[in-house]
């Protein structure tokens, strides 16, 4: 008797007869454990961010230096980087892995073929004149299937999927920001390296004139070999900090090609810099209360809490039945000659319920190593939070002391620059050597190289302090509805 011509009380008690099973075996079932209780993740509030809320940086920020070269290198750094490029690739399969994932709440189809010769037994399930032959058994055609997802479980993968997309798409923001600023600091180190080498080599100059004048005054007996061998053992000194000032320079060279996604050839291309080393931007004084929502790292930290409770709620949903819908239609036949033959049609359908009883353990092994990744995910949440808030603060502390020691240098140059001017007027008028005239211009190359040295800082301090305000990512202009739902 076909499928199709079996009667409804057969079909209605066959429906009976899975649901009485289905619930005995329900009582015998694989439970769940307790969900156990996780840690708690911080909030504004409670890591103290109180300040005015800051608005992201204008799109190439970085142009505020003014310095065209700089401009050129960031724009060569986000095309051709080999770390962002790993970061984009890790979006891409992020999204294959969600498309995946969203097949799942599908039906599926598919088309199937098969011949098997076999020696039927002599029993009720080959009645004569099958039983004790050797025949071919064909079957062909296809099979519709679809899990209908009762318990959540697919829509869960679906979520964890779309959160680790996003959390993808957010690293590759954070690559961004973090490799326009370290191009940026890398440029600054090159002006910083280029203008300590310039008073290195000034500095040695003057001491190397200041060797050859007690040299003369040694001849004329008015100094003796002591003063020679002090004023001899300060040359080697400034020759020293030329050679490591111009080598942090071509290191700093080196690192920008690199940054650039070049080699050695263009080591030769990039020039001294021409900044606006002042150049003003904008960074707040205080913590802003928006700070966690600035941040690509502190979104896309979130959104991993988001996919590893969508995880343990997917294990979770492991413990109770499945139930899928399955149909199929196609053509079977004993003997290969008979598959042709209209009776060698059929079809059928139904329902299908499956649970686990026992697997030793591996459900629940799942759920807890879920439930230990979320816990993982929120620590890291809390901890990618503190370090957000730390370095803002720091670079806020830095800036501000940074202005407090400009501005005491500032004096400490205009003190030894009136002092060399007054010896130089002393030397014309011949009250003083010469001597003292280069003794007071060391004293104005080592006050203008702690000035070098404290507005290169500064600028490496905004540029740290603008990453750390999350520079010109900002996240409320996106329609994602799963970013939309994390920014606190």
């Amino acid at each position: 008797m076909a499928f199709r011509d079996m009667p409804f009380r057969y079909l209605r008690g066959a429906w009976v007869c899975a649901a009485l099973i289905s619930a005995a075996v329900l009582s015998a079932c694989v439970l769940p454990p307790k969900e156990a209780p996780h840690p708690i993740q911080l909030d504004k509030a409670q890591v103290g961010l109180t300040g005015v809320a800051v608005e992201p940086a204008a799109d190439g920020w970085w142009s505020s230096f003014e310095d065209p070269q700089l401009d050129q290198l960031i724009r060569a750094g986000l095309k051709d980087n080999p770390t962002l490029a790993q970061a984009q690739t890790r979006v891409a399969d992020a999204l294959a892995r969600t498309e995946s994932a969203q097949s799942g709440l599908l039906p599926s189809a598919k088309l199937g073929a098969s011949v098997t010769y076999l020696r039927a037994p002599e029993n009720y399930f080959f009645p004569p004149p099958l039983a004790g032959h050797s025949f071919w058994l064909g079957q062909a055609g296809p099979t519709l299937s679809w899990d209908l997802d009762f318990w959540g479980k697919q829509a869960d993968a679906v979520h964890r999927a779309q959160a680790l997309t996003q959390s993808a798409g957010l690293d590759v923001e954070n690559a961004r920001l973090m490799l326009g600023v370290t191009i940026v600091q890398a440029y600054v180190e090159l002006y910083r390296e280029n203008a300590l080498a310039e008073i290195a080599e000034r500095s040695e100059k003057q001491r190397q004139d200041i060797v050859n004048i007690t040299r003369r005054r040694v001849s004329a007996g008015v100094d003796t070999q002591l003063e020679l061998r002090q004023a001899e053992g300060q040359l080697p000194q400034a020759m020293v900090a030329r050679e490591q000032a111009r080598a942090a320079a071509d290191l700093a060279v080196h690192q920008l090609a690199t940054l650039t996604g070049q080699g050695a050839e263009a080591y030769a291309a990039i020039r001294p810099p021409a900044l606006n080393i002042d150049a003003a931007l904008p960074v707040p004084s205080a913590l802003p209360i928006n700070l966690l929502a600035r941040r690509p790292d502190v979104l896309s930290a979130r959104l991993n809490i988001e996919a590893a409770d969508a995880q343990r709620l997917a294990d979770k949903a492991a413990f109770y039945p499945d139930v899928s819908l399955t149909a199929l239609a196609g053509i079977g036949a004993f003997g290969l000659n008979n598959l042709v033959q209209w009776s060698a049609r059929g079809y059928g359908g139904g329902p299908l319920i499956s649970l686990p009883l026992f697997d030793g353990g591996r459900l629940r092994a799942q759920y807890k190593s879920s439930e230990a990744q979320l816990d993982a995910a929120v620590d890291g949440y809390n901890d990618t939070v503190l370090r957000a808030v730390q370095q803002t603060a720091d670079q806020i502390t830095r800036i501000d002391a940074l202005a407090r020691e400009r501005t005491e240098q500032q004096q400490t140059l205009e003190a030894n620059e009136a002092a060399y001017k007054l010896a130089e007027e002393r030397y014309r008028a011949g009250l003083a050597s010469y001597l003292s005239v280069l003794n007071a211009e060391t004293q104005v190359l080592a006050a203008r190289q702690a000035m070098v040295d404290i507005i290169a800082s500064q600028a490496v301090a905004r540029v740290t302090l603008l990453q750390a305000l999350g520079g010109s990512f900002d996240a409320t202009h996106t329609s994602d509805p799963v970013l939309t739902r994390v920014v606190p």
